[in-house]
């Protein structure tokens, strides 16, 4: 059993801990998730020191947000007995790897991150502190201390794991004596499905448009009927056209081809309409939901034992990242 787990390639994703999380994150990364714990030496990370970057006013939020975001984790089927959970802050060798790693990233790097400039823009000035700056860094840091051979990222962020790759090719060069210290981390590329919210923008907690793991089948029914569809189909009897129905790109995330072909098919000649389209995938989506509710639920009422998870995963990723610090300390001459 180690033996082969030695041989999987070593996997390291995260997320900020956002609190429950919504449909976009099921099919977009936990199901993903659920296959790295078979596949991959997986390990998964709350980044709660990368929520201070944008949300230090309010660190209040952080602890319990992180435990609802774990129990969906697995409650969705991510398995902590294949893979590692750990807490960011919990692993100070994050930290001072990002502090050794800092004195040797040039200030023009960090700024010609993508995201720097327009989360700047989006968000307000006040994020625009030198941590903020420095998160890039920080997420190599991340990925280095476990020696990530493989994060997953959509295609749009394959420029921002070049800046890690950027960083570690330079320190290797400054301090390897010809060896590789840092690990050089590969992009798995991933296309991630674009769940569209009850409103047809891609779902998200910023818009208030998400339909959450943790809703019950109430909730959800009431989400769904709420859901924008074709605005050309006024009528039952109007044609659809489900390419353009946000309620048809959940049908497909939920239902096998056979049924949804059939669900096309009727939109488009005018059988089905929107209402009772509606209220079939309500119906749908809790059945499809109802298992991973089920496991949520029993996660929920101790989390103590989900908390056990988080510190035993930590504990494992310090005796790691005990080591990829030793050695970057060494290569650095420290003493």
């Amino acid at each position: 059993m180690i033996g082969s787990r030695q041989h999987k390639p070593r996997v390291m994703s995260g997320m900020r801990p956002t609190g429950r999380l919504h449909l976009g994150h099921l099919f977009g990364v936990l199901h993903q998730w659920v296959e790295f714990c078979e596949s991959s030496d997986a390990y998964f990370e709350v980044a709660d020191l990368h929520a201070y970057t944008t949300g230090y006013a309010h660190p209040e939020q952080f602890r319990e947000a992180g435990l609802e975001m774990v129990i969906d984790w697995l409650a969705s089927g991510v398995d902590p007995a294949r893979s590692t959970f750990y807490l960011q802050s919990g692993v100070p060798e994050i930290s001072e790897l990002h502090t050794l790693l800092s004195m040797i990233v040039p200030v023009s790097w960090l700024e010609r991150v993508p995201t720097y400039k327009g989360q700047i823009e989006a968000l307000g000035s006040e994020i625009a502190t030198y941590g903020f700056l420095g998160y890039p860094l920080l997420q190599l840091c991340d990925i280095a201390i476990v020696r990530g051979e493989r994060v997953p990222v959509g295609r749009d962020q394959v420029a921002h794991l070049e800046f890690s790759r950027e960083v570690v090719r330079r320190f290797n060069f400054l301090y390897g004596d010809g060896n590789a210290v840092l690990v050089e981390p590969q992009p798995t590329l991933s296309e991630f499905p674009e769940v569209p919210g009850t409103d047809g923008r891609k779902m998200s907690k910023s818009y208030d448009n998400c339909i959450l793991i943790a809703d019950d089948e109430a909730t959800t029914s009431a989400k769904v009927r709420s859901m924008l569809t074709d605005p050309q189909k006024i009528r039952r009897n109007d044609p659809g056209r489900p390419e353009i129905c946000p309620v048809f790109a959940v049908w497909k995330l939920v239902a096998q081809a056979a049924a949804t072909d059939a669900i096309a098919a009727e939109c488009r000649s005018g059988a089905l309409g929107c209402v009772a389209d509606k209220s079939a995938l309500a119906d749908a989506l809790n059945a499809f939901l109802a298992p991973i509710r089920q496991r949520r639920a029993l996660y929920a009422q101790d989390p103590g034992a989900v908390e056990r998870v988080l510190l035993e995963g930590t504990e494992r990723v310090r005796e790691l990242a005990a080591q990829t610090l030793r050695d970057v300390k060494a290569a650095m001459r420290f003493r």
